[in-house]
């Protein structure tokens, strides 16, 4: 009986070994063939090779400057990619020895890793390599609950890793895994968190710096290192990292103790679409963007998106001239702004002039109807009468204010005024040359004044408007600077040009009449009855085919004589591209601001061709240069050569132009412009290869300056023009001249006036009626 027992004992011990190892194989089995039905993609769709060679991802397109800064960009998500060459050592050793110490030793699965996760249940550390996570953020999906959901996610993740690891190699997954992570803020990738995070390129960031972004790869939210309430979190976290870098021979004990002592910093810029720099201008670049998607599809058929195609558009716009542009406007308008409401405290309609209640409630009502929120409302149905009471109940609101954003409590309809009474401005810098645009201010804050004043506003110019006028005769009439006027009162009869109803006299400013006048010396002192005599030899039809010619828009302009002192609404743009064939030798250049469009391979989709023009012999723009040079020297912009008119001036006047001694001593060719009722201020001046045109006023013509001493052009717009050129200047990398304007060879007309003594060119006083108009 005791062998039989023996023997049965054996055989029972058999049948478990054999038992053993067919659950062992079946096991084995069953997790191949898990794994196989994942692969075939029984489990969830599966990537295709293609897929894996080219994953989906949304990618930010880049506006970026001429001097290859980042201006800005546009996005769903704010993903710009770089390559593994442009990362640090630190940044890719740090997230190594954090995330996946043997990444270089496996092929995208950790078996050491996994063994003791599932050993320890996960609480000796996570088996996840960077591969695996690379994989989970490409081509799983993480929303989908219940642990049976949890382990097929697993598995398709294995399997996706091992397939990138046979297509990619270790560097390229490094790369692709900080390209796709999310650090908050719309800061997707490691390029897009080291700027928001730090103000620099990932090349840049110090070895603390990649280490407080490695930290955040854990948790971003728990380890965000701005919030106040999760610093301590993030030091830590940073902190452990060093502590896993030592660990892996990256850093020695000496330098890891070192760098835990450090204090976490970070200089966070947020990259929303309202924010940063040169705002207005990527909002023009943006709806070029869109026409130009309009008329130019994908070979395919298919449209590219501004959003999620990473495109690259490289602008003329030079990233120091815009910085030294918005430092100027900010720094005069701040300062303006403050004498403004100074000057409005005792007006009991401010910040309105000039104008009655019922016409008050019509500028209102029209910018309620104007406004987002009245548009939203409509399209949605919203009857009238209701959404006009939402513009009468109080709400909490946040206003643009000089000294930073405001949180209050107001009607909607109470905060459109409010928006009423700040000047605004727009600013445009260009090569006269090339047709370059350098530089784009077209407000004072985009996030709270969405209405732009380069291109899309077009406002009444004034005297700006006169160097048109002398050129038309300089150029049909071979007139000489020297050429004298009598400066008296002077009537153009009705039916004169065709369409004039009634007779026209204009007045000069102060009625200051007397004596004979150069062309030089009526343009620099802006003496309108002069200006009138000029147009009446050459007729309003010449100097509208002239403006024309220089791409200003005629089609709203009137040929009456009444022009000359700029009655016509024209775009800063317009005046800018005008001005500048003046100092192009007669040769007007289209402005243009997009240089090349790329796709994120590099491939060249659009090329600007430029656009010119002949308008004026170079003789005539040489001598209406000449002209200009004049109103710096002895004229209305002879504040940009000197200091001493601030030494004598109040301290209210100081309140508005404090600080903007300019003394430039090279030739500048330039012109103030002042509308009626101090509407509106411009400047616009050139050296040979910039010009620059600058225009200030309230959004409505009701808000203005009550006199002329700070509602001219010389005090509102050129202090901008002079603050710009003076940081301009002395950026000697920026070279931008202070050499004279090329003389032509063979130059005919006269502009010494010294020595100018053909009395024949002189026009004799002629009697003219003893009455006079506003204007």
């Amino acid at each position: 009986m005791g062998k039989t027992s023996t023997s049965e004992k054996r055989k029972g011990f058999k049948k478990y070994i054999l038992g053993f190892w067919i659950l062992f194989f079946v096991g084995i089995l069953s997790v191949v063939f898990i794994f196989l039905l994942a692969s075939w993609g029984a489990l969830g769709k599966m990537p295709s090779f293609e897929e894996l060679e080219n994953p989906e991802t949304n990618l930010a397109t880049e506006v970026i400057s001429a001097d290859g800064q980042t201006l800005g960009k546009y996005f769903k998500e704010n993903r710009t990619p770089i390559n593994y060459e442009d990362l640090p050592d630190h940044l890719v050793n740090a997230l190594v020895a954090t995330e996946d110490e043997r990444f270089y030793s496996h092929s995208g699965i950790d078996a050491k890793g996994t063994l003791r996760a599932a050993i320890y249940l996960g609480s000796r550390g996570g088996a996840s390599t960077i591969t695996q996570q690379l994989s989970k953020l490409l081509f799983t999906d993480p929303n989908k609950s219940g642990t049976f959901n949890r382990i097929i996610q697993k598995v398709k993740e294995w399997v996706i890793a091992v397939r990138l690891e046979e297509q990619y190699a270790k560097n390229e997954i490094i790369a692709m895994y900080l390209n796709k992570m999310d650090f908050l803020y719309n800061a997707i990738g490691i390029r897009s968190a080291s700027r928001i995070y730090f103000g620099k390129e990932p090349g840049e960031l110090s070895i603390e710096e990649s280490a407080t972004l490695v930290a955040m790869l854990k948790n971003p939210s728990l380890y965000n290192p701005v919030k106040e309430q999760f610093k301590d979190n993030s030091r830590q976290r940073r902190n452990q990292v060093f502590v896993q870098m030592e660990k892996n021979g990256f850093l020695t004990t000496k330098v890891k103790d070192s760098l835990q002592e450090l204090t976490l910093a970070t200089n966070f810029s947020p990259e929303e679409h309202d924010d940063g720099i040169a705002t207005y201008f990527r909002a023009y670049v943006q709806e070029f963007m869109k026409d130009w998607i309009e008329d130019n599809p994908k070979p395919d058929g298919s449209s590219y998106s501004m959003y999620r195609d990473g495109l690259k558009i490289y602008t003329t716009v030079d990233f120091k001239m815009q910085t030294y542009a918005e430092t100027a406007v900010e720094r005069h308008l701040r300062n303006l702004q403050k004498e403004f409401n100074h000057q409005n405290e005792n007006n009991k309609i401010a910040p309105f002039r000039d104008i009655d209640a019922s016409e008050i409630e019509g500028i209102l009502q029209k910018g309620i109807r104007n406004s987002d929120r009245y548009k939203r409302m409509k399209r949605r149905g919203i009857d009238e009468d209701s959404i006009m009471a939402t513009f009468n109940r109080k709400r909490e609101m946040r206003l643009f204010s000089w000294e930073g954003p405001i949180d209050t409590l107001m009607t909607p309809k109470d905060s459109i005024r409010y928006y009423k009474s700040f000047l605004n401005t727009g600013m445009m810098s260009m090569t006269p040359q090339t047709g370059e645009v350098k530089a784009w201010v077209g407000g004072v804050n985009y996030k709270f004044f969405k209405y732009e004043h380069v291109k899309q506003a077009k406002r009444q110019v004034g005297s700006t408007f006169k160097p048109f006028v002398y050129a038309t005769a300089i150029d049909q009439l071979h007139l000489s600077p020297c050429y004298q006027l009598p400066n008296q009162p002077y009537t153009i009869p009705k039916g004169k040009h065709g369409v004039m109803e009634e007779d026209w006299t204009p007045s000069n400013a102060g009625n200051d009449y007397g004596g004979m006048k150069t062309l030089k010396e009526a343009l620099a002192e802006s003496i309108n009855t002069i200006t009138a005599r000029v147009i009446n030899k050459t007729g309003p039809e010449s100097v509208i085919s002239l403006i024309d010619k220089l791409g200003i828009d005629t089609s709203n302009i009137i040929p009456v004589a009444a022009i000359a002192l700029g009655t016509a609404d024209i775009s800063v743009y317009e005046m800018v591209s005008a001005y500048s064939t003046f100092a192009n030798k007669g040769v007007y250049v289209k402005p243009y601001a997009v240089q090349r469009i790329e796709d994120k391979n590099g491939t060249i989709l659009y090329q600007h061709k430029p656009e010119s023009r002949d308008v004026l012999s170079e003789e005539s723009a040489y001598v209406t240069i000449n002209l200009l040079e004049g109103v710096t020297k002895f004229g209305s912009g002879r504040r940009l050569r000197t200091n001493s008119d601030y030494a004598k001036n109040t301290e209210a006047y100081k309140r508005a132009v404090t600080g903007y001694p300019y003394a430039f001593d090279n030739p500048i060719a330039g012109k103030t412009g002042t509308t009626q009722n101090q509407s509106d201020g411009w400047f616009i001046g050139m050296v040979p290869n910039l010009a620059t045109g600058v225009w200030v006023g309230g959004e409505d013509r009701s808000v203005h300056f009550p006199t002329i001493t700070y509602g001219q052009g010389a005090t509102l717009a050129l202090p901008i023009w002079g603050m710009y050129m003076k940081d301009v200047y002395a950026d000697e990398s920026l070279d931008i001249s202070k050499e004279e304007f090329e003389e032509p060879e063979n130059l005919s007309i006269q502009i010494d006036c010294d020595e100018f003594t053909d009395e024949e060119t002189q026009e004799e006083k002629v009697a003219q009626p003893d009455f006079e108009i506003d204007f």
